[in-house]
């Protein structure tokens, strides 16, 4: 009877620990998921609470706080952030805290990424580019470019890929600091881009398509992150507007025209249809019109109302059509730099209507110097 009562005894303090242990167990996952998941979920209609370490450790480092939630205010709602790792990492290639609150404050999900991720990735910009302050100065300028993606793997197959279509490390680094998209996207959109342009020189005659690829990448930065169809409708547009032979549009896409490739086709038409009506009102034949946009294209990228703006805008100043056609780069310039540089000229003396008008042009600093010699020039015939 003893014995049985023991063994009663020591059961019921075991099952009973047992309950207690599961009861206990019980409120601390409950207290532990509220802590998880208590600044990520939502309560009925309340907001979801924001990190506020993150935002303290965010204000010291300098970052733009507005700016950043406006530009992706879901990773204020992170339990788990790296930004100090971000910081000491950045820090440690040579960017300023400045920089690296202007990258955080510009795209916010930089503080995601791992130690190791980052570290990965930047070895991998380091075989394109040479110095650690050139991958600085591409991060202050599009922080997105390298912080976008974390798939290292898809960029390591990029660079080896476009270096075996026969791109160089200059090329590459140019597409790296120019469209730093390219290597964001999958292997498999830049094959099917290269294999289009590859289709388009063996169409043409080119027997050498990795010449052609190269020129025109070369040429245009940004044609592997356009899509394969856009491409091929403005190399059609180009030939049949333009009534161009193979050789013609062969060396239109390997020069001026290669950047017009990157237009959406219906932009392209009706931007050209309007500088042809404009010309056409200016007495302008449609030959003339068509020498005029080819030799020199980057015009197809003026709205309608932009491009009627300019030409009146030279008109008004006694500048005529033909000295335009002449120097079509002028249309480069903003209206009010135009206005600006013509109001100087005519000021020191220089007559546009008869004289070189490529000048309204040029960079600032040639203008100058340019405009110094006309003034000194108009002193000594005048004393």
């Amino acid at each position: 009877m003893a014995s049985r009562n023991l063994w009663y005894m020591r059961s019921n303090l075991f099952f009973g620990s047992r309950c207690w242990m599961i009861r206990y167990s019980a409120e601390i996952l409950k207290s532990v998921s509220f802590r998880l998941f208590g600044v990520t979920c939502n309560n009925g209609d309340k907001e979801p609470l924001e990190n506020e370490d993150l935002l303290n450790n965010l204000l010291t480092m300098g970052v733009d706080i507005d700016m950043a939630k406006k530009r992706q205010p879901g990773v204020f709602n992170r339990m788990v952030t790296n930004e100090q790792d971000l910081k000491m990492f950045l820090l440690s290639k040579g960017a300023s805290k400045e920089v690296i609150a202007s990258i955080i404050s510009r795209y916010p999900r930089a503080i995601t990424r791992t130690s190791e991720s980052l570290s990965k990735r930047w070895d991998l910009w380091r075989k394109i580019m040479t110095s650690d302050l050139e991958i600085v100065n591409i991060l202050e300028r599009s922080p997105e470019s390298f912080f976008r993606s974390n798939n290292n793997i898809n960029l390591e197959n990029n660079i080896k890929f476009l270096y075996s279509v026969g791109l160089s490390q200059k090329c590459l680094c140019r597409l790296l600091a120019n469209a730093p998209r390219t290597f964001s996207n999958s292997l498999d959109l830049n094959k099917q881009m290269i294999e289009v342009l590859q289709e388009v020189c063996l169409f043409l005659g080119h027997n050498d398509p990795i010449d052609f690829v190269r020129k025109i990448i070369s040429k245009n930065p940004f044609i592997l992150i356009q899509s394969t169809k856009r491409v091929k409708a403005n190399i059609e547009f180009l030939q049949s507007t333009f009534n161009l032979n193979k050789e013609e549009l062969l060396q239109l896409l390997c020069g001026p025209g290669a950047g017009i490739l990157d237009l959406s086709t219906e932009c392209a038409k009706r931007n050209y249809t309007n500088i042809k009506e404009k010309l056409f009102s200016l007495g302008r034949t449609e030959e003339e019109v068509q020498k005029f946009v080819l030799s020199y294209p980057d015009m197809m990228f003026l709205a309608d109302k932009k491009f009627n703006d300019k030409i009146d805008c030279l008109i008004e100043e006694k500048i005529s059509i033909l000295q335009i056609i002449e120097s079509p780069r002028v249309l480069d310039s903003s209206i009010s730099t135009l206005k600006s540089r013509i109001k100087e000229l005519v000021h020191a003396g220089y007559n546009l209507s008869v004289s070189n008008i490529a000048l309204l042009s040029w960079s600032q600093k040639r203008f100058e110097a340019k405009l110094e010699k006309i003034k000194r020039l108009e002193q000594c015939l005048g004393s």
